[in-house]
């Protein structure tokens, strides 16, 4: 299962962390968010130890979601070091994502 990350966690789980970094950014009305979760949360078991891997709820948690220029979910978003390395806007398939990871590993 996916980490569930928030605006008050997020500087210490995605910006500190060691490992790259993906965020799901979604809400629970949106369609397409409800595809791509399942796939994040099968990502997160896989990557265990080598990646972080989380969803950020942007209904209930707007302050990074603003300040990345989220506008359209879901946008999924790889970090490392603190640092924004890709974006995916709209549904991608499981290895798009899993591709951005190991290229950040």
């Amino acid at each position: 299962m996916a980490l569930e990350i928030t605006d008050a966690n997020f500087e210490e789980v995605v910006l500190k962390s060691d490992k790259p970094v993906l965020v799901d950014f979604w809400a629970a009305w949106c369609g397409p968010c409800r595809m791509v979760g399942p796939i994040i949360d099968e990502i997160s078991g896989e990557y265990d130890g080598k990646a972080v891997v989380g969803k950020l709820d942007v209904d209930a948690n707007q302050e990074f979601a603003a300040k990345y220029g989220v506008r359209n979910i879901p946008t999924v978003l790889l970090f490392k070091n603190g640092e924004i390395v890709d974006r995916k806007v709209g549904v991608s398939p499981k290895n798009v994502y899993t591709s951005a990871i190991d290229s950040a590993l």
